[in-house]
């Protein structure tokens, strides 16, 4: 592409990319698709976007096309892959200036800067670190910004590379230029200093951005660029907070002060993190800096919050490190965290210990005013806000909790009496008129809570709960709900810690009471308190049930309503049964939640997930078609993958799916017409699948003929490419449900899963390899001989075409390989499935089957399957088979038993049945020896028992004379 000529061409593309007119737009873009692999259209794009007389939108286009091409042409394997040439130009014209005066565009062409070091550095383009080096010393203003931020990027591109060749390469650069680096930091930050104090704002930010991007810099060659990184690094910047002072707040200079100060604390953390044993020498400066500024007066009117929860971060992971603690025998620990533990013990001496446990608990526990006017305006987002996770690293309470946690774990035996004393001296109900000692009386209560675990052998929690906690949680007034909601927090804590059984009523008592306060936060913070509680006794159950219902209702936030459903689950879950009679309000409420919900797919997972325990507890049963309406629509949008929602819904929408069918009496059009969306589901082979098996079976256990007649089909080409490309226990988990379906349904489902069966006789005449694999092909196969004999020979017949046998040979074959596999099967059910269908060939002329070999496997099949199976009677001595069935009764339950659901009596009604259980084995085998001695006559028989090992014999005799 010659760029004189194609230079007007690309640039009328880019503006016409650039309108709003989708007309216009469309095919301006399909001509810059077409034009990205033809040869100098990156050279256009360069001489396009460092034109700064053109639009700046145009421009911005050029560098975005650009920075794709990158991607997708700059690789040398790349298909249409860039040039040497015009790489070798490219890179040129990439660098020969610094002088982009759109800041939006020049931080683009910094980062397709970088790009192309990442791939081309310092191999192919030695020169571009040398160029930005000295094109950051220039004194022109904007061509040094713009150098120093394509330095940065360019580091910290090079930086992020992980492979060991890049690494030494990154190594070897930064060990070149660290010097340098550093100088360059303390050159923008002095020239700041000096400008911060003439007044001119706008010249002290134009060096405070130079000053952050070096510092950015320096952070990435100090963590990434050294084995043993350098110690001699100024680390505090004590003059920065200060400079702090002179811009007010709002200020862009205050604002990108903070930033840069910010920055350098986050060098000294990943110095840390990734550096811990050359990071020594700086324990004790940096545990000196971080304490001054925020457990003394030396931080007063110039820390600021984020700075605040940096200190903390700081002081936490050399408090927390591992490296800095020696072995429990101290002989085998290493000299540098001998040496780091002696830092650390004598910064923190006791006056430190105890300044900075009681200014977390005086200073940074109390709750702040921005708090309490949010929970007088928003409670639900006051109570629930979150403070898990990573929040510590950000935020400053949970970071402030986090570090006394640490602290109080590590130097527990100093700080105990210090908090034990605070408690001491808040005794007895605090004054309402008195703001101060109420928040001070929730700041001590929360250090109490937070270290419950390390306060155990020194806190005697029940007589507290019973001498002041109970009857600070009966003060009514107002402004008490602040030690209201603290205390039950508290109890909560404790629960799980030290808290006497017979305590417990008490509790329950003042957890009705609590759920009845006035104040919702405290209602809420009263929820908590029912996940650590294991055990609610039956009395109490109508009431809190009630109360936790009533509270879903009045909450109107998504995160409060999915609080209280988690809890309510809880409830129901721990107590069972005996919940049943007071779900019906939560049942009839569950379907105005969903609808409400529409637009919180997370509240609806909680939803699914209160249908589930409720389905669970009532059984659902005759009831279930009651909640048909709401629960079958539920189900079939959460299962829907056409549908957006199934992201979030899926796992407990299949799950919700599997309880209904579980608990159904009778199947429905509507419960059949949901399963349109299974094969959907199992073309995604996700860790669903295992639910999804689950429900076929649910189906095929409900009912047969209308599931197998509608769906079987479908099903059976679904389950055909799932074998192909599937584990192991994928294969067995599919061919379980072929036997389900054959076992409940001998003739239809053989009819139905018919294409899916040579591959099954295949697998055993040729030897599956896999035991568990081999025993499910045995299942289903003595599944079909047994009790579809007819279908079992017609599909003989098609396989002994395919391997161009007799099918009586085959047969032989087959035969053969379940003798010889027979220990592949460990269930005794499918054992004896075994021996009633290779005995079920009996009586027979075929020589395949009464063939040595063939007959001896069958009796000693038979033989071992009795001996499974079969158990005497010591008073009369006879055997009988344990598996036969013979009625099926209503199991007695107790109290706290969940009944069975209406799948389990369909189950045990099949069993009944089912020949594994309704056939005695002894008469069995006894009926089918009998015939064929008469069809062999017997001198025959007695011929052919002869071939039988006379162990086996005697002990099969031994079997058939109990009778």
């Amino acid at each position: 592409m010659d760029i004189q000529s194609a230079s007007s061409v690309v640039l009328q593309a880019l503006t016409q990319a650039t309108s709003q007119d989708s007309a216009v737009l469309k095919p301006a873009e399909e001509q810059l698709r077409q034009w990205e692999t033809q040869p100098g259209f990156y050279s256009v794009l360069l001489s396009i976007f460092n034109n700064h007389l053109l639009d700046v939108n145009v421009r911005w286009l050029a560098v975005l096309y650009f920075k794709n091409g990158i991607d997708r042409y700059w690789r040398k394997v790349a298909p249409h892959a860039l040039s040497e040439e015009e790489k070798s130009s490219l890179r040129a014209g990439l660098i020969t200036n610094f002088n982009e005066p759109v800041n939006q565009i020049a931080t683009q062409i910094a980062v397709l800067i970088a790009k192309v070091a990442r791939l081309d550095c310092p191999r192919q383009w030695p020169e571009l670190i040398p160029i930005l080096l000295e094109s950051v010393k220039v004194q022109d203003s904007l061509q040094q910004h713009r150098a120093l931020l394509t330095f940065y990027h360019v580091t910290k591109t090079l930086a992020s590379k992980r492979l060991a060749t890049d690494r030494r390469l990154f190594q070897d650069l930064a060990s070149s230029i660290y010097s340098f680096a550093c100088s360059l930091w303390n050159h923008h930050t002095d020239t700041f200093l000096q400008q911060i104090y003439t007044g001119d704002q706008q010249t002290s930010l134009s060096s405070l951005e130079r000053t952050l991007l070096s510092l950015k810099v320096l952070r990435k060659l100090t963590v990434h660029g050294f084995i043993e990184p350098h110690n001699n690094m100024e680390v505090m910047p004590f003059h920065l907070l200060f400079a702090g002072r002179q811009f007010g707040p709002g200020s862009l200079c205050r604002e990108k002060l903070e930033k840069t100060i910010i920055l350098f604390t986050k060098v000294l953390l990943d110095f840390l993190e990734y550096h811990p044993w050359p990071f020594i020498p700086l324990i004790q400066c940096s545990l000196e800096f971080a304490v001054s500024y925020v457990f003394t007066e030396a931080g007063e009117g110039v820390v600021f919050e984020r700075f605040i929860v940096q200190c903390m971060n700081l002081i936490k992971m050399i408090v927390k490190n591992d490296a800095y603690k020696p072995a429990k025998n101290i002989e085998d620990s290493k000299p540098e965290s001998l040496e780091a533990h002696k830092i650390k013990t004598a910064f923190f001496t006791h006056q430190t210990l105890t300044e900075i446990g009681r200014r977390l608990v005086s200073k940074y526990f109390l709750l702040t005013e921005e708090e309490l006017t949010m929970w007088e305006e928003d409670p639900e987002s006051f109570a629930v806000e979150e403070t898990g996770g990573d929040s510590w690293k950000y935020s400053l309470r949970p970071c402030t909790e986090v570090l006394f946690l640490d602290i109080f774990h590590n130097y527990s035996q100093t700080l105990t009496p210090v908090l034990l004393e605070m408690v001491q001296n808040l005794q007895g109900p605090s004054n309402v008129e008195d703001p101060v000692q109420m928040l001070m009386k929730d700041a001590v209560y929360n250090a109490v809570g937070l270290a419950a675990y390390e306060l155990f052998d020194n806190v005697d929690f029940d007589q507290w709960f019973k001498n002041q906690l109970l009857g600070e949680l009966q003060v009514s007034h107002n402004r008490y709900k602040l030690i209201r909601r603290r205390v039950i927090w508290l109890i909560g804590q404790w629960i799980s810690v030290k808290f006497k059984p017979e305590l417990r009523p008490l509790l329950y008592e003042v957890i009705l009471s609590l759920m009845q306060d006035p104040d919702l936060v405290v209602r809420i913070e009263t929820l908590k308190v029912f996940i650590d509680n294991s055990f609610i006794p039956f009395q109490y159950l109508e009431s809190i049930f009630g109360l936790l219902f009533q509270l879903l209702q009045q909450v109107n936030e998504c995160d409060t309503k999915m609080q209280v459903l988690h809890v309510i689950s809880c409830v129901i879950e721990r107590v069972s049964i005996q919940i049943r009679p007071y779900v019906g309000c939560l049942v009839q409420y569950l379907p105005v939640l969903w609808k409400q919900s529409e637009e919180h797919n997370m509240l609806r997972c909680f939803s699914l997930d209160g249908l589930k325990c409720v389905c669970v507890v009532q059984g659902l049963g005759a009831e279930s078609k009651n909640l048909y309406p709401f629960l079958l629509p539920v189900i079939q949008l959460s299962t829907d993958v056409s549908q957006p929602p199934h992201v979030y819904l899926l796992e407990d929408g299949l799950e919700l799916w599997l309880v209904t069918l579980e608990n159904s009496p009778a199947i429905t059009p509507e419960l059949l017409r949901i399963f349109q969306n299974m094969s959907a589901l199992l073309e995604l082979s996700s860790e669903n699948v295992r639910t999804c098996f689950q429900i076929i079976n649910a189906y095929i256990y409900l009912s047969a003929t209308d599931f197998l007649q509608n769906y079987a089909e479908a099903l059976c080409r679904s389950f055909y490419e799932l074998l192909r490309d599937i584990t192991t226990e994928g294969q067995v988990q599919v061919l379980k449900v072929v036997e389900i379906a054959i076992k409940v349904s001998p003739v239809l489902g053989s009819h139905m899963f018919q294409p899916l069966l040579p591959a099954v006789l295949r697998g055993i005449v040729e030897g599956e390899r896999y035991p568990v694999v081999m025993s499910t092909y045995l299942g289903v196969t003595g599944r079909i001989l047994l009790q579809n004999s007819g279908f079992f020979t017609s599909l003989l017949t098609q396989m002994a075409v395919e391997y161009n046998q007799e099918a009586d040979q085959l047969l032989g074959s087959m035969i053969e390989m379940w003798v010889d596999r027979m220990d592949n099967i460990t269930q005794p059910e499918r054992r004896k499935l075994s021996a009633l269908a290779l005995t079920s060939l009996l009586p027979s002329d075929n020589r395949f089957v009464i063939l040595l070999t063939p007959f001896c496997g069958i009796i000693n099949i038979c033989v071992e399957a009795l001996h499974d199976v079969m158990t005497e009677d010591p008073e009369t001595a006879t055997f009988k088979d344990c598996m036969l069935m013979s009625h099926f009764e209503e199991p007695k339950l107790t109290d706290d038993e969940e009944p069975p659901t209406e799948q389990d009596k369909r189950r045990k009604l099949l069993a009944l049945e089912d020949p594994v259980h309704s056939v005695s084995l002894q008469q069995f085998v006894y009926e089918k020896l009998k015939a064929q001695q008469m069809l062999m006559g017997d001198q025959g028989f007695q011929a052919l028992m002869e071939t039988v090992d006379t162990e086996v014999v005697r002990q099969l005799q031994e079997f058939i004379h109990s009778m």
